[in-house]
């Protein structure tokens, strides 16, 4: 998904930045960081179904987050978007993230980019490969990439799920979680 474009209530965004999370402890890619290790719960339910679905939650009770299921129906899997630039609708994504310092802040981190894109729980499940759909996902080409450990998870934090676009300013920093075990390793390691 790095390199796609998502549009969303008049802005559209540019993806430099993303995190992977597993299945439930049953699943292909058990992932004790997911929202989805204990099994379906009524706010993760859609992670276990088709993939392409936009999964949105409050983090914090103050961010939604977005997250694009991936797993085949029944296997939860989602891609969290963490970063991305505005390539469209500058102006509206900057009334709704008056705090941001520059252009590149706009969309940096998951919840600063659901608030550029105006995303509430009412978007919660939308087909994002449906030409009707009010948000739409459009996959970009393969690209370069960086990987490292997740940000701010205290379980399985090592993973190298992170992955993101090193030329972007709008990728965010790592901050590893004060809870998760041992130093880790928070170097970066790149592919394509």
């Amino acid at each position: 998904m790095l390199d796609a474009r998502l549009s969303a209530n008049g802005v559209v965004v540019r993806i430099v930045e993303v995190e992977a999370y597993g299945s439930e402890r049953e699943g292909p890619w058990p992932d004790p960081a997911a929202h989805s290790y204990r099994g379906p719960t009524p706010r993760n339910s859609i992670m276990f179904g088709e993939p392409g679905r936009l999964y949105v939650y409050l983090s914090y009770g103050m961010h939604y987050c977005l997250n694009v299921t991936c797993g085949a129906e029944g296997s939860a899997a989602a891609v969290l978007l963490r970063a991305g630039e505005v390539v469209e609708g500058y102006d509206l994504a900057a009334r709704r993230r008056p705090s941001a310092k520059r252009a590149a802040d706009l969309a940096r981190g998951p919840g600063n980019l659901g608030s550029a894109l105006g995303i509430t729980l009412s978007d919660y499940g939308v087909r994002l490969f449906d030409p009707a759909a009010p948000i739409r996902l459009e996959l970009g080409e393969p690209t370069t990439w960086s990987s490292g450990p997740r940000v701010g998870v205290s379980s399985a934090a090592d993973r190298p799920w992170r992955l993101w676009l090193p030329d972007s300013p709008a990728v965010s920093a790592y901050r590893r979680s004060p809870r998760a075990p041992g130093s880790g390793d928070a170097g970066r390691s790149s592919g394509d």
